[in-house]
């Protein structure tokens, strides 16, 4: 009887649309601190009581494991190969849910249209079990990168006050833009000198966008420059987890919290799931 409500209530729930809320971390190139940003934002949100699940998307270059200084025996290049299924690569780290990616493994970064299908397949079922959902792209401009990112119900680009970050930050935002029914694009800007540097940039990058590109970029804040994230780093750990009460930590913690009470965004095919626009925008690609 149990067993019966319970599959009746996830029919009820896929038949009203409701699915995870998937946010792409994304940036126009390496050195940003993108996957650091991505995994202390996934691990404060989880503290603040949502079922969260990282997937570390990265395909060339994946290092979300040593961040968190996990050391999973399968990852995703198991579950392309139909050698494991999705649960048996998954590791629980801190509250979160882990999806390892591959490093370095050439089948992962270049991907054939079966493989990439077969993927997106298998990560579906997992906008059934969690709330949050964040996606730890590569970094650049690649097919695989943006087409990820453009799916997702918000875009979360990463940049630093470096001239040459700003310019790819927006470069990234405009491969976003002609993405049909991309999500909302956020911008975080990491390691300000200050709250004035941080406040430039993203002006910057908002001004140039609403006028070359007619979009509205959401300014999301900023993580301060601190030196205990290379720390952090250098110890295999995150950074909010290590030093709770460093400016970036306490940083990540509201924008945290930003995200989790913030306003939700609408997506117009919100009931298709996030993996399911993917498989049909890299269909569309792989046609044209």
């Amino acid at each position: 009887m149990i067993l019966d409500q319970a599959t009746k209530l996830r029919q009820m729930v896929k038949e009203m649309g409701i699915a995870s809320r998937v946010i792409a971390v994304t940036s126009g190139k390496g050195g940003v601190g993108k996957t650091s940003v991505a995994v202390n934002l996934a691990l404060s949100c989880a503290k603040l009581g949502k079922k969260v699940t990282l997937v570390d998307f990265d395909l060339g270059l994946a290092n979300v494991d040593v961040i968190m200084d996990i050391h999973p025996s399968h990852n995703l290049s198991h579950v392309i190969m139909g050698k494991m299924r999705l649960n048996d690569v998954t590791v629980d780290a801190g509250g979160v849910r882990v999806i390892p990616g591959a490093s370095g493994l050439r089948e992962l970064a270049n991907l054939s249209d079966a493989a990439r299908d077969e993927l997106m397949h298998s990560l579906q079922t997992l906008e059934d079990e969690t709330e949050l959902l964040f996606l730890d792209t590569g970094a650049g401009v690649s097919r695989n990168v943006i087409r990820a990112a453009a799916g997702a119900d918000e875009v979360l680009v990463i940049a630093t006050p470096e001239p040459t970050s700003i310019m790819d930050a927006y470069a990234t935002i405009k491969m976003i833009s002609r993405e049909p029914e991309h999500g909302r694009v956020r911008l975080l800007v990491n390691m300000a000198a200050n709250r004035a540097e941080a406040e430039r940039v993203a002006r910057t990058v908002a001004d140039v966008s609403r006028k070359f590109l007619s979009l509205e970029v959401d300014r999301l804040g900023f993580i301060p420059l601190d030196e205990h994230v290379g720390l952090a780093v250098r110890e295999r750990k995150p950074f909010s987890v290590l030093y709770p009460h460093a400016p970036a930590s306490i940083a990540i913690r509201g924008i945290g919290r930003m995200i989790v009470h913030g306003e939700v965004p609408a997506r117009r095919d919100r009931s298709r799931g996030f993996f399911r626009r993917m498989i049909r925008g890299l269909i569309g690609a792989a046609s044209n």
